[in-house]
């Protein structure tokens, strides 16, 4: 990856439906030479897909809780259980897989407290839950879809 191709991916992460055309004209270069570009980067797993953001407040899902769980084990089978079914609930926007005292970090999309107490219920009843902790975000400070290159 060159100069050239962070220059084609810093355009196209602030927005994605730029044409061939446009982006061609964004990084200079010709039409035929940027579309093999982007088609490289796509083949090489860089470019992993193209996406629209959707403004969570604007359609009611404004909330943010971050959700500490820890299972009742470490065994494989207690982890792909979880982590399959977590796939299933819809609100999990994200969930990782920690060190230290919680086994996995889950970003939720609430609308309000009442409808984070039925999530809430889902959770603790997914396979292997013990334990889950809930914050609330208050307000976003930092929010970034674009990684720095």
């Amino acid at each position: 990856m060159d100069e050239l191709d962070r220059k084609i991916l810093k355009v196209l992460q602030k927005n994605g439906k730029f044409s061939n055309v446009q982006l061609a004209e964004k990084v200079a270069l010709s039409e035929s030479a940027c579309l093999r570009r982007v088609k490289l980067l796509e083949e090489s797993g860089i470019i992993e897909r193209y996406v629209m953001l959707v403004n969570q407040r604007a359609v009611g899902l404004g909330n943010n809780a971050f959700v500490r769980v820890t299972l009742d084990g470490q065994q494989r089978s207690v982890l792909s259980q979880f982590e399959e079914a977590i796939h299933e609930v819809p609100e999990v926007m994200e969930c990782y897989m920690m060190s230290g005292e919680a086994d996995y970090l889950l970003r939720i999309i609430c609308r309000d407290n009442d409808d984070y107490i039925r999530i809430h219920d889902v959770l603790t009843n997914l396979p292997g839950v013990h334990r889950v902790q809930t914050s609330f975000a208050l307000r976003a400070v930092v929010k970034k879809t674009e990684i720095p290159l």
